[in-house]
């Protein structure tokens, strides 16, 4: 004899939001998959030039500030080599950052239709990115070859380097997006806080051009460790060292922690936020 047997969902008993997150997102994993696609189709399709758009923006942004700071830092030897390497690492960072604060604050009534883990856009907003970035390297190769910069090993870190950044600008993103959940101007404020941040960066200046007594606050700077990553295997020719290594592990970890704990406790009170 077959008895039939009424389910009771205990909130009480809930488990940690984070780590259910985390399953959800390994369930989903194709979907996710699909919005990454989507959004490299949905970008490029109506461009003539198509996805030739990554290689070029970054290219772009070289030759002009090139050409308004090459006589400036005239002793820099291979200016547009060193300069491409951090924009590379900046550009995504900040394209990432505030892709996943806008479709975290406008995607919300998509959430109250259907079930999908809320860090859902977040995570295709960082793999769109890693698309993105890995064209971005191609007219690095040839500016590279044009400027006489040895191509070497080193280059093989390069997805160590956007694997860490990644997991960066995740933190970052879920972090802030939260924030801006609630407090709508939050979104506003960390765009003048890009820009701000972008030129406290060694990008377009070397590191050494610093006075040396300033020079330990820019350490402080996180995106600094990321730019170097980037820098040290393509203008150097040379791995990351031990310490570079180790703050930026330490920086991705933390922020991404931070911001998945943050960003998951508080997931379920953003459709009444927005």
């Amino acid at each position: 004899m077959k008895t039939s047997e009424t389910v009771i969902y205990d909130s009480a008993k809930r488990g940690s939001t984070a780590l259910e997150e985390l399953r959800a997102v390994f369930q989903y994993r194709d979907f996710i998959n699909q919005l990454i696609q989507r959004d490299i189709v949905a970008r490029y399709k109506r461009s003539i030039l198509g996805i030739a758009w990554t290689m070029l923006q970054p290219l772009g942004m070289m030759l002009v500030i090139s050409i308004v700071f090459s006589q400036i830092f005239n002793r820099v030897e291979g200016y547009s080599v060193y300069l491409l390497s951090g924009l590379i690492a900046f550009t995504f960072f900040s394209q990432t950052t505030n892709a996943i604060i806008q479709q975290t604050v406008w995607g919300n009534p998509l959430l109250e239709k259907i079930y999908i883990p809320k860090t859902t856009f977040a995570l295709s907003a960082i793999g769109t990115g890693l698309v993105n970035i890995a064209y971005s390297l191609v007219p690095m190769v040839i500016i590279m070859i044009i400027a006489k910069i040895p191509i070497r090993w080193s280059l093989l870190f390069l997805p160590v380097s956007m694997l860490l950044l990644a997991a960066f600008a995740l933190g970052v993103g879920l972090f802030v997006s939260t924030l801006a959940v609630f407090f709508p101007d939050v979104s506003e404020m960390f765009d003048i806080l890009i820009r701000a941040w972008w030129y406290l960066t060694p990008i377009i200046y070397p590191v050494d051009r610093i006075p040396v007594q300033l020079q330990k606050w820019f350490m402080l700077n996180p995106m600094y460790y990321y730019v170097q990553l980037f820098r040290l295997p393509i203008y150097e020719g040379v791995f990351p060292s031990l310490r570079i290594l180790i703050i930026s592990v330490a920086f991705a970890l933390f922020t991404l922690v931070t911001g998945w704990l943050l960003f998951s406790s508080k997931a379920d009170e953003f459709s009444y936020r927005t």
